[in-house]
């Protein structure tokens, strides 16, 4: 039986998944695909695209925001999903630990001292576009070469490395 290669698609549960999901667009450099059937002109925002195509499609207003998606240009990603998740309280929930993380490879190749300043410089453009940073991990060869832990806009852990 030959193998097969299986694709996958990462999911955020999200409060705002318009606001997460251009967040993380930022992030990776991925964009926000068209409607089905909507051909958004180039300079044009597709996030604009979809706000139009679910007014006509009857989708009321307090639902067009249930869900957001980012996808790779060069297709070699995985696609992202953002899906809206009902606000917790306090009681229900204390923030748990993330099971999964994301880690963005920012420094590939890159050692020492080299490396922890261009994960420091990605750093300050994340925490411009709204993450905030947790802790940094000196070097520690040979294993471990350092890296920074963030947080999103909603509290997503993933790491600088």
């Amino acid at each position: 039986m030959a193998h097969e290669t299986r694709t996958f698609q990462v999911t955020f549960d999200a409060h705002d998944p318009r606001a997460l999901s251009t967040f993380w667009r930022d992030v990776l450099g991925y964009v926000h695909p068209g409607p089905p059937g909507v051909e958004v002109p180039e300079g044009s925002d597709p996030l604009d695209a979809w706000e139009e195509f679910l007014a006509r499609v009857g989708v009321p207003e307090d639902q067009r925001n249930n869900a957001s998606a980012i996808e790779d240009p060069a297709g070699e990603g995985p696609r992202v999903f953002f899906q809206r998740v009902p606000e917790s309280t306090r009681s229900e929930v204390i923030t748990p630990k993330n099971k999964v993380h994301l880690d963005v490879r920012a420094a590939p190749g890159l050692q020492g001292e080299e490396r922890m300043a261009a994960l420091e410089a990605e750093c300050d453009r994340l925490v411009d576009l709204g993450a905030t940073r947790v802790q940094r991990f000196e070097p520690d060869p040979p294993m471990g070469f350092g890296h920074i832990v963030m947080e999103d806009p909603e509290g997503n852990v993933f790491c600088l490395d």
